[in-house]
């Protein structure tokens, strides 16, 4: 037999243990190496509890193809404002770090 809902709240509440679902969720990606998941009907749910937040994500995930880094607009503007450089330059450096603004920085500032 298992325990009540009523019962099993109860024990949450005095654990400090709270868990709310997230409004609005439009998609959830997934990255790894080869691919991303896509959750576009995604049920987001946290469970907070002292010191940790645990994230569920519930729905039917579709499997695509690892995408061709994308680099947004703003990223290279701020890679050009911050590094002093053409748009071209940003982008380029932007693309070698894989967008990481920092590194794509960086890189620019050491030249």
């Amino acid at each position: 037999m298992g325990m009540s809902p009523k019962k099993l709240d109860q024990m949450m509440k005095q654990a400090g243990i709270r868990v709310e679902e997230i409004s609005d969720v439009e998609e959830v990606v997934i990255k790894t190496a080869d691919a991303e998941l896509v959750f576009e009907d995604a049920t987001v749910t946290v469970m907070d509890a002292p010191g940790t937040k645990v994230y569920q994500v519930a729905g039917t995930p579709v499997e695509r193809p690892k995408s061709e880094l994308s680099i947004s607009a703003g990223d290279v503007e701020m890679v050009m404002e911050k590094a002093g450089c053409s748009e071209a330059d940003a982008r380029a450096a932007l693309t070698e770090a894989k967008g990481d603004l920092a590194e794509a920085i960086s890189r620019l500032c050491e030249e």
